[in-house]
């Protein structure tokens, strides 16, 4: 899922964008953020870079795959023509 560490930068970085005086009066304002940045996250169903990278690599394995097959069957229909 999304790191949690990023989203605790994200929700930092938008707590300190907040004057002091303000800042002051909402002491929980960032763990708040936190979790609705991480509902809203979990709700998006995204999935990791490391996910992402599983799913390419499988998709080029499988791709290399098939066009192994298709010259196999290009060579037994040509030697069938022969």
């Amino acid at each position: 899922m999304i790191d949690s560490k990023k989203i605790e930068q994200i929700a930092r970085q938008i707590t300190e964008s907040i004057p002091p005086g303000v800042r002051e009066a909402a002491d929980n304002l960032e763990s708040r953020v936190k979790q609705s940045l991480q509902h809203q996250l979990n709700r998006l169903d995204v999935v990791t870079r490391e996910e992402l990278e599983i799913q390419q690599n499988m998709v080029l394995r499988l791709r290399e795959r098939i066009e192994q097959l298709e010259q196999r069957l290009d060579a037994m229909t040509t030697d069938k023509d022969s």
